[in-house]
């Protein structure tokens, strides 16, 4: 069943519903297992504790913002040697101490009571519900998102190992943990990881208890001061248990590269890992695979080529590589969109001892090459690829921290329909899953790690166990990352101090370099630079030039020039002129900042300037606003257009990174005080600010669009001059304001956008007719609103999977009687949901809006607000979600009143829906009544073709006159219920007679229509009086009717005559 979305029927109710699809789903998660390998997801079931202050004594280490320190147990030797595996040396591995300090902790044991803890599910993020902190005196500032990340939680799950999986090896998964986490099982500290962004395995083996419950507790410790953006809280990302084998392939133990690659034949080489950790050494067989694979399904298809299958023998305790090579035929390459196709392939590897299959892996990977050219830039199997590209956090906007599948897809969906074609995981490993949907939609991906290195940014972040974990966490990361053909290079820095410090920031990127390089020597490594210069060892170290904001220049001229800080004059042809043969793009450009949908006036004459709060500085910093004409920047930053023009201006450059392509929580650049960025393409409920359609233009220059800005409702500037640009691809456009011309205008070199500065603000409506090479492209109009009057609520999608993850993002509109969104509006809409969903959030993409997003009631912002809607786990049906806003109701009686006067009418309906949402099956039943009930009243059948004819008249087609005209929710006559075709007569009792109705009260209600049609609506409680005698018994309504039709009705009723109305007085009892 799809979405149906209807006008409000009660002032501001706006309702749709949603159905829900099943999906298969095997009991506790468990996803079906292949042969000798079982993964289990371990989200569900979880008792969660959290304490601001400290719950226990302990500590991964010595840290700044731990008081008394000297009385904390120091953890950080137990925790050290879950990175031997990703340490190369092996005299530099950790060893394990002996004893345990932490086994008489109390939430670590078993006999622990957590009943009273709250029950939550993974991936879960414990800031984002908030509330959010407000003022300067805040642990929390705006730098981290103003919400209450810091803190010691607790989580607690049983687990159960059956007897069938004795011999095998139990290992914890997880994709991410913030941060500082650290595992006990059943008493037993079993180790950890510091870092909240990688993805982690853990051996439960040696401390499960078989046929038992198995208490696992992980410990997390959130720092204040931890991250320059909003880091969330919490087990954030999916957990899962994995079962194998002694002899089995290693963690993240296939790399699949592909070369000589071409539309006719490709070489695949593999590399699989075995790992043994049985007592003797084992003879292994190893088989793989390659089939086709199918996104769609997430099936793999036709098998289309077999690597030879190796022997080898795996010393105990030990793991060894194999390698093979195959020639794939005609292979489908992978490539981003809209020029090329992702196709994929899978590769199914099989261990075998004997003739016993004991372990089976699947590798997702794609066939294409990557050039990289310091001349053309990109080149993907061998075609330019312009890198069109945006900076992603990690969060999800109102969801926060907390990985959600779908939340990740409409992020990528909505960048996809700007243009984009590329990503940089700003500025940290991603959700793996992220990666999956970058594989799937086609999109390029800079794969980034570190954000410091041993050289802090803030107090409490990385850099205090860079020297500790930095080789485990890059190696790790890559050799998860590496089979994806999304990623087209790796980073690993992002603006470290270390790039200024001469020889010794050379040598540690070398380092990082090289480590790079011996785990994935088929692609490219870089760390973005801005301060750093040609000739500084740093670039040296580098493959691939990544330039922060420097090509553009950095407060270098203009308005720019005298602010304080680093100067850079435009770089990029230095650098070209010092690495010709290095590839060049830049890794963030812009920093453009606007509010959607806010315009201040008057507007900056220059096309790009700081955000200031002076007069045209475009800054609101009272209202933490800033204005929406996208000219403004951070001091450090440059407009869309200013970029647009450097690059255009340096051939060589292969593309950029914007930053950033969504709003997100934390940096709230300029105003501290606010919950989040302001630098977003899309704001951070997924609206698209006008900036959008600026990118879309340059992006997609074969998009047939011409976007006005700003809004065209502005009743206190009557007479003012108003400056209206337009973004488009065209190169030519002419505007009009009232149907006069304000002149034709031509794209000038390097302009990028047209600029009517001097149009004079009248109400009315505002045109553009833009032309490409002399022919006509687009048109576009905006005109002056009406008051609000209604709600009007679209969703992304009509369908949802009954899996208790998927989501609906519904967009609620204030529109006026037209259906124009009122772009000032900032009504508070209240939300609420019956049915097999939940409301998880709402937002509006106001980044001073310091509601707590969880919250049913959020204003909206420039006319939009947003509520996310989450499926239930198993639970088909409807979702039925509704909005009621205030002041919406005053504006749309008002404009049916006065479209009743200018047409002459001397009565108008406006039709209110009764409904006890309380009751989900009287819910369902009237909206699935509402939305026909009047769509076609100019059919023959309208009235008898509906499906509620069976169900009794409704009182308002009884007590109609001859002639109804109806309108529809834009002021239009929609339509005519005519005597000659629906007869609203008592004629009309000869199809009542035939009606059999399957409820008494439905007959009841019909019968005292007969009643009501002849009752002028001057009785006092008429509105009363029928719902009253519904509650009636049926026998005792037939004799009341009785006696008011014959004590008080003109018996000539009962003829076929037309009727007249009576007035009666009629009591309530």
């Amino acid at each position: 069943m799809l979405f149906r979305v209807m006008p409000s029927r009660a002032f501001g109710l706006m309702i749709l519903t949603l159905s829900l699809l099943s999906i298969p789903i095997t009991a506790d998660g468990v996803v079906p297992a292949s042969v000798g390998r079982e993964r289990l997801s371990l989200n569900t079931g979880w008792r969660f504790s959290l304490s601001t202050t400290r719950p226990d004594e302990l500590v991964y280490d010595s840290r700044p913002d731990v008081p008394n320190q000297n009385g904390s147990t120091i953890l950080k030797s137990w925790i050290l040697p879950s990175a031997n595996d990703f340490i190369k040396d092996s005299t530099k591995r950790h060893q394990r101490p002996t004893g345990d300090p932490s086994s008489d902790v109390p939430f670590v044991q078993g006999s622990y009571n957590d009943s009273t803890w709250e029950i939550i599910n993974l991936p879960h993020d414990w800031a984002i519900k908030g509330p959010f902190y407000t003022g300067d005196n805040t642990p929390v500032k705006g730098g981290m998102g103003r919400l209450p990340v810091q803190g010691v939680a607790w989580y607690r799950r049983k687990i159960t190992v059956h007897p069938e999986d004795e011999g095998k090896l139990i290992y914890l998964d997880v994709d991410g943990a913030m941060s500082y986490a650290m595992v006990w099982l059943n008493g037993n500290l079993v180790g950890g990881w510091p870092y909240g962004y990688s993805s982690f395995r853990l051996n439960l083996t040696p401390y499960l208890k078989s046929g038992e419950d198995n208490q696992l507790a992980i410990r997390l410790d959130n720092p204040v001061d931890s991250s320059r953006w909003y880091p969330g809280g919490g087990i954030y990302r999916n957990v899962w248990l994995t079962k194998v084998d002694k002899v089995h392939v290693a963690q993240w133990g296939t790399y699949i590269t592909s070369k000589e690659v071409s539309s006719e034949s490709a070489v695949l080489d593999l590399i699989v890992q075995v790992e043994n950790n049985a007592p003797t050494s084992q003879n292994v067989g190893v088989a793989t695979d390659v089939h086709l694979f199918d996104p769609g399904n997430g099936q793999k298809g036709d098998k289309v080529a077999e690597f030879a299958r190796k022997a080898i023998s795996v010393t105990a305790n030990q793991t060894q590589s194999v390698n093979a090579s195959v020639t794939i035929q005609n292979p489908q390459l992978w490539g981003p969109l809209p020029a090329m196709q992702p196709n994929l392939y899978v590769a199914s590897t099989r261990l075998y001892v004997g003739n016993q299959t004991i372990d089976t892996y699947e590798t997702r990977f794609g066939i294409r090459s990557i050039t990289y050219d310091g001349a053309k830039g990109l080149l993907v199997n061998g075609e330019h690829v312009r890198v069109q590209g945006v900076n992603q956090h990690h969060d999800l906007g109102a969801l926060g921290a907390a990985f959600n599948l779908r939340a990740a897809e409409r992020q990528l969906e909505i960048l996809r329909d700007l243009g984009s074609n590329a990503i940089r995981t700003s500025h940290n490993p991603p959700a793996p899953e992220l990666l999956d949907l970058a594989d799937r939609m086609g999109f390029l991906v800079l794969d980034e790690v570190f954000d410091c290195w041993e050289r802090q940014k803030t107090t409490n972040d990385f850099h205090l166990i860079f020297s500790d974990w930095h080789e485990a966490i890059l190696r790790s990361f890559i050799r998860r990352d590496r089979n994806h053909p999304s990623v087209i290079a790796w980073s690993f820095g992002n603006e470290v101090s270390e790039q200024s410090t001469g020889t010794a920031g050379g040598t540690l990127a070398r380092e990082l370099h090289d480590t790079v390089r011996e785990e994935d020597p088929t692609r490219q490594s870089t760390a973005s630079m801005n301060t750093a210069k040609p000739d500084s060892p740093f670039a040296q170290a580098l493959d691939i030039i990544s330039l922060n904001y420097q090509g553009e220049g950095i407060r270098d001229s203009g308005p720019y020039a005298g602010l304080p800080g680093t100067k850079t004059p435009p770089i990029y042809p230095d650098f070209h002129r010092k690495f010709p043969d290095k590839m060049i793009w830049s890794s963030e450009t812009a920093a453009a900042l606007s509010t959607r949908g806010t315009y201040m006036f008057p507007v900056t004459d220059e096309y790009s300037a700081p955000v200031a709060n002076s007069a045209g500085g475009g800054g609101d910093s009272t209202a933490l606003q800033v204005s929406a004409y996208e000219l403004y920047t951070a001091e450090f930053g440059a407009s869309p257009d200013k970029v647009f023009a450097t690059q255009d201006n340096n051939s060589f450059v292969a593309g950029e990174f914007v930053w950033s392509g969504w709003d997100y929580l934390g940096e709230p650049t300029p105003y501290d005080a606010a919950r989040s960025s302001y630098f977003g393409i899309i704001d951070l409920a997924g609206f698209k600010k006008d900036r959008y359609f600026l990118y879309q233009a340059r992006w997609r220059p074969d998009l047939k669009t011409a976007h006005i800005l700003p809004h065209w409702t502005w009743p206190e500037r009557v007479g003012q001059v108003t400056p209206v640009h337009v973004f488009s691809a065209a190169d030519e456009a002419e505007l009009f304001l009232n149907d006069k011309s304000q002149g034709r205008v031509k794209k000038g070199a390097s302009n990028y956008r047209f600029r009517w500065d001097k149009v004079v603000y009248q109400p009315g409506k505002l045109s553009v007719v833009t032309y490409k090479n002399g022919e006509p492209w687009a048109n576009s109009t905006v005109r002056t609103t009406g008051e609000a009057s209604q709600i009007r609520m679209v969703a992304d999608r009509t369908s949802i999977s009954a899996d208790g993850s998927d989501l609906s993002f519904i967009t609620a509109e204030i529109i006026d009687s037209n259906g124009d969104v009122v772009p000032r509006a900032n009504n508070t809409i209240s939300f609420s949901v019956s049915g097999s969903g939940e409301i998880v959030a709402t937002d509006n993409g106001n980044p001073a809006d310091m509601t707590s997003f969880p919250s049913t009631k959020r204003g909206a912002f420039n006319g939009l607000a947003l509520v996310i809607v989450r499926s239930k786990t198993g639970a088909l049906g409807q979702v039925i979600v509704s909005a009621t806003a205030t002041d919406v109701a005053a504006a749309q009686i008002r404009g049916a009143c006065k479209q009743a006067e200018k047409d002459g009418l001397e009565y108008v309906w406006i039709d209110t829906y009764c409904i006890d949402k309380s009751s989900s099956a009287e819910l369902s039943e009237a909206i699935n009544s509402m939305l026909p009930d009047d769509t076609d009243p100019l059919k023959d059948d309208a009235f008898k073709s509906h499906e509620w004819f069976e169900r009794g008249w409704t009182l308002q087609e009884l007590i109609a006159p001859r002639e109804v005209i109806f309108y529809t929710d834009r002021s239009n006559i929609g339509g005519y219920h005519i005597h000659q075709k629906d007869r609203i007569e008592l004629g009309r009792k000869s199809w009542a007679a035939r009606r059999r109705t399957a409820r008494i009260e439905d007959r009841s209600t019909s019968d005292k229509g007969d009643v009501v049609a002849h009752i002028l609506d001057e009785v006092q409680g008429f509105e009363e009086w029928p719902s009253a005698l519904m509650s009636q018994p049926f026998g005792e309504y037939v004799v009341l009717k009785d006696e008011i039709v014959f004590a008080h009705i003109d018996k000539s009723l009962l003829n076929n005559s037309y009727y007249s109305f009576v007035k009666l007085d009629i009591e309530r009892k």
